[in-house]
């Protein structure tokens, strides 16, 4: 590993970066984590800045040793006697997780002196798994963290696997440690908006052209790629393409649809299209490349059909691409948005003990800590019964289908979505496709689908409103449906732990496309 520094005349703060190499002959390794860490003064830096929203005093680790230990070491009650901010009653770092998308500039603020310190990471092409790959940011310590690859929130499925022999190099950063400061009579509230503006200034000179390694290639030594996304859905009811408004676009190492989302050895390069789905992808390394893309409110994963080589200089034109999402069949009953997370769905207020205020709003409740727990409060003698047309998924659909605890052990839980039909095709296959790991009998006898141990990613502990996104399209015979009442089953079966279960993002029931 070389670690490397660069401190520039005028500017406040140092830049960081690493270059990690494999050369060949190197036994076999797992990489777990990459990351920058670096610890503040305690009696300092007690202000968290994690968003325009999550911004609180924090406890200290005096505070967090007076508190009792919840459920798992990191998660925390703090003592009402300790001193800390009434505002934050459980103390647990992964509250404060954020997708990569959304995690370019975090911090701490200093009262006295009025200093503020903050990570910025102008460019996310060093970091694995996509642009909603979620990881740590700041937390309790004072610890500032520049997280570049972990298997949190994701799994195994993400960790770097390297085979005896096999040579690899990669350039970590560099990210800007940013320091601020403001007169005592300045409000502390403007090093933060000052931090986000210089955040946007970092981004716009990204790629840097004062670093001298030939392993960073300049502005110059770079490519591009433009063109349009389209979406062509022949169930949208018209058979014109809508515009791939808002999709996430990205060039990462060639691989199978949606393979980007557990790719850690290589660079990725992502971008969110506009309104007409335009999209322009700058400042691309030497190498070739699979075109990756998903839509928020389309169902599946696009993958341009021919790979992308980048030269230097380059700008590749690929004009209208179409992207056909999956669909068998005209859409029966839908529950839920196709985005990747669970975030439309019912998420409850935390038990009043474990309340943190500043994560006390809408987006932000999913943070709260003991919501698994929640569950069995609301459903404390059945479980989740979902009607079609009559049900509301923002207020009936709960937003992670774990276990109950009953006499202190864990039981299985079965929600039912029960739907009616008019109309039954004989000899023809409808398709129930469902956006997450789940496992799905019928009433009696051996289950559609069982989704094993898919996943692992720790989401549900580690306050995530989404994992590792998984896509199962199932095959239902018409001879398991029937005219009038019928019933999906979705079991929760592994119970040895209150974290064990899924996060579902959306589900479609089709009918045959002989159908329509």
């Amino acid at each position: 590993m070389d670690k490397r520094y660069i401190v520039r005349r005028g500017i406040p703060g140092f830049y960081s970066y690493s270059i990690l190499e494999r050369e060949e002959g190197c036994p076999e390794a797992n990489i777990y984590q990459i990351r920058a860490v670096f610890k503040l003064n305690g009696k300092r830096f007690r202000y968290i800045a994690i968003s325009d929203e999550i911004q609180t005093i924090m406890p200290t680790g005096q505070e967090r040793s007076l508190g009792q230990t919840l459920d798992y070491k990191e998660a925390v009650l703090l003592s009402r006697s300790s001193g800390t901010s009434p505002m934050v009653k459980v103390d647990d770092k992964y509250q404060y997780s954020t997708d990569y998308k959304d995690n370019q500039v975090h911090g701490w603020v200093s009262h006295d002196p009025p200093v503020g310190f903050w990570m910025i990471i102008p460019s996310n092409e060093f970091r694995s798994a996509g642009p909603v790959k979620q990881d740590l940011t700041s937390h309790t310590g004072p610890t500032t963290l520049g997280s570049f690859h972990s298997a949190h929130y994701s799994g195994l499925d993400v960790m770097m696997e390297f085979k005896e022999g096999e040579p690899w190099k990669m350039v970590y950063g560099p990210v800007f440690i940013y320091l601020n400061s403001v007169s005592q009579k300045e409000e502390l509230s403007s090093l933060w908006s000052d931090a986000k503006n210089q955040m946007a200034r970092e981004v716009a000179s990204w790629p840097y052209e004062f670093v001298s390694s030939e392993d960073y290639p300049k502005a110059d030594q770079r490519g591009s790629v433009k063109g349009r996304l389209l979406v062509q859905d022949r169930y949208n009811g018209n058979d014109t393409s809508l515009s791939g408004r808002s999709a996430w676009i990205g060039l990462a190492a060639p691989g199978e649809a949606g393979s980007w989302k557990t790719e850690a050895k290589g660079y990725q390069f992502w971008t969110k299209a506009g309104d007409d789905g335009s999209f322009t992808i700058k400042g691309v390394r030497e190498g070739t490349y699979s075109l990756y893309a998903w839509v928020p409110g389309v169902l599946g994963d696009y993958k341009h059909v021919d790979d992308i080589p980048i030269k230097a200089g380059s700008t590749i034109q690929l004009g209208n691409l179409v992207f056909q999402p999956i669909r068998n069949g005209p859409t029966m009953w839908e529950i839920g948005i196709p985005d990747r997370t669970a975030a439309e769905f019912f998420i409850p207020s935390a038990a009043t003990e474990f309340n943190n205020e500043a994560l006390d709003h809408h987006g932000s409740r999913y943070r709260q800590y003991g919501l698994w727990k929640r569950y069995g409060d609301i459903y404390p003698d059945s479980d989740l019964v979902y009607t079609v047309g009559s049900s509301d998924y923002s207020k009936d659909w709960y937003f992670a289908h774990v276990s109950r605890e009953v006499n202190k052990s864990f039981i299985r839980t079965m929600w039912q979505i029960k739907f009616n039909m008019d109309d039954v095709v004989p000899d023809l296959t409808y398709t129930l496709h469902i956006a997450v790991r789940v496992n799905i009998p019928p009433e009696s006898g051996k289950p559609l689908l069982s989704s094993s141990m898919t996943g692992k990613d720790n989401a549900i502990a580690r306050h995530g409103i989404h994992g590792l996104h998984w896509l199962f399209s199932i095959d239902v015979p018409s001879s398991l449906l029937s005219l009038g009442e019928n019933t999906v089953y979705l079991t929760q079966s592994r119970v040895s732990s209150p974290f064990q279960g899924m996060m579902y993002d959306y589900i479609r029931l089709e009918a045959p496309s002989q159908s329509k």
